[in-house]
């Protein structure tokens, strides 16, 4: 099995659905609808043997109007000891993307993480709450939306370490 044999199964099931895609490093990626990343998924672990979820994460791209939030998954099919990854874009304002949990249990703490660092709401998740910050935060600490450092903070004064 090889990508460009995966990309054609996926571009034959799926058609034009599926876009950007790409070979960086040799890992096969492409982009995938959001409402239609379980549809893949179940396809990729059905089909191609994809039964192992690497990684669930997001990424956030304040500049990309429409669709901030991008829901990476990182699947590995172990007989053939190849993996791929997908994207599902979403908007901050509405950030909604299916459940994993459906097709792998692993998906389980990766959404919750993702859902307690980015806001990501996984619909259907029989647990999403925080798993690792404190459930009284009421913001997304992984967002690109706080400055790097607070500048009233008078222990980084420049002057006390020597600039």
């Amino acid at each position: 099995m090889t990508n460009e044999i995966i990309r054609q199964q996926l571009t034959e099931k799926f058609g034009d659905a599926l876009t950007d895609w790409d070979e960086h490093f040799g890992l096969l990626t492409f982009n995938a609808p959001a409402n239609r990343n379980i549809e893949v998924m179940r396809w990729l672990f059905d089909e191609l043997k994809f039964q192992f979820m690497t990684d669930l994460t997001a990424i956030h791209y304040p500049d990309r109007a429409g669709e901030e939030l991008c829901v990476t998954y990182l699947l590995h099919n172990l007989v053939a000891n190849i993996r791929l990854r997908f994207k599902v874009y979403v908007p901050i304002g509405h950030p909604e993307v299916a459940t994993a949990t459906t097709v792998f249990a692993t998906a389980d703490w990766l959404e919750r993480e993702t859902y307690d660092f980015f806001g990501v709401i996984f619909a259907g998740h029989p647990n999403l709450i925080r798993i690792m910050n404190v459930d009284e935060m009421d913001y997304f600490p992984l967002r690109k939306e706080y400055p790097m450092e607070d500048p009233t903070r008078r222990d980084k004064d420049d002057a006390m370490f020597g600039r």
